[in-house]
């Protein structure tokens, strides 16, 4: 089968479990990721940027906060279409990485501090890995290229200020339909941010799931001048939005931390635009 014109955003969430291995987890996606992502789909991928993320707010966690960065793709194809099933090389994707970033349970043994040898994955494989096994799932979702909807702000230029976003990923619990879950999204949720004066701008599309499976079903994202104008309208205001009789949960958002809701907290600007910035992992002398 040809491979078709597929324009397309994805989005990958990336965690660490604890701070010892923020810079273990940074020296693999630096010293080893990046180039050969980049070697092997530079051709089809026009953008590939990684976005730091913030310190995580007060009560961010029940909110299923990520807490290493953002990684951001912009595919000219379908990456999982079966064409490109044969790699001449093999991503290195030592399974340690899984851990730090809470894919599969954290043993506390760093195999290559160890001096044993290191267990890899395939790259795919990887990506594909938790929710079945008591850790949340890797989070890769594919969107459609433009915001599908926009609720508020569309007038807002980088003139107006840095802005504080907030994007997550979420799902409804299962058992509940898209649509049920929807007519809460729209009637309930979209209405009382639209209504917050801390909100300034607020974007959704829904997660493209055939691509890959990806469990989560939208993506939205929001923003405020700061972590206290989240707070005051996520966690202090939030308290208006009615309660979904499928929830499980007593607060907003009602949903599952880093099973059905996940969040990254983020700037407008990327910590490295790696087409245009990388350079090699150049260490400090």
């Amino acid at each position: 089968m040809a491979i078709q014109f597929q324009p397309m955003r994805s989005l990958i969430y990336v965690d660490v479990v604890k701070e010892d291995y923020r810079h273990m987890l940074k020296h693999w996606l630096y010293y080893h990721h990046v180039p050969e992502s980049m070697a092997q789909f530079g051709p089809y991928v026009s953008k590939y940027a990684f976005y730091p993320a913030l310190p995580t707010p007060p009560e961010g966690d029940r909110f299923g906060a990520h807490r290493m960065q953002l990684t951001e793709h912009y595919w000219l194809v379908n990456p999982m279409e079966s064409s490109f099933k044969n790699k001449a090389l093999s991503e290195f994707f030592p399974i340690d990485v899984l851990k730090w970033q809470g894919n599969i349970p954290d043993d506390e043994i760093v195999q290559i501090l160890e001096g044993e040898e290191t267990t890899k994955v395939g790259g795919d494989d990887a990506r594909t890995t938790g929710g079945n096994n008591g850790c949340p799932p890797f989070i890769f979702a594919f969107v459609p290229i433009c915001w599908e909807e926009d609720f508020k702000g569309a007038n807002r230029t980088i003139e107006d200020g840095p802005n504080y976003r907030w994007q997550f990923v979420m799902k409804y619990p299962d058992g509940v339909s898209i649509e049920e879950g929807d007519k809460w999204f729209y009637e309930e949720v979209v209405p009382k941010f639209q209504a917050m004066p801390d909100v300034l701008r607020m974007l959704s599309s829904k997660i493209i799931q055939e691509i890959n499976e990806c469990p989560y079903q939208r993506v939205v994202e929001m923003w405020f001048n700061c972590p206290s104008a989240w707070y005051r309208s996520v966690v202090e205001n939030a308290k208006e939005i009615k309660k979904p009789s499928w929830a499980k949960y007593d607060q907003f958002p009602y949903l599952q931390p880093k099973f059905e809701i996940s969040s990254l907290f983020l700037t407008d600007t990327a910590e490295s635009d790696n087409y245009t910035q990388y350079r090699g992992y150049i260490p400090m002398r």
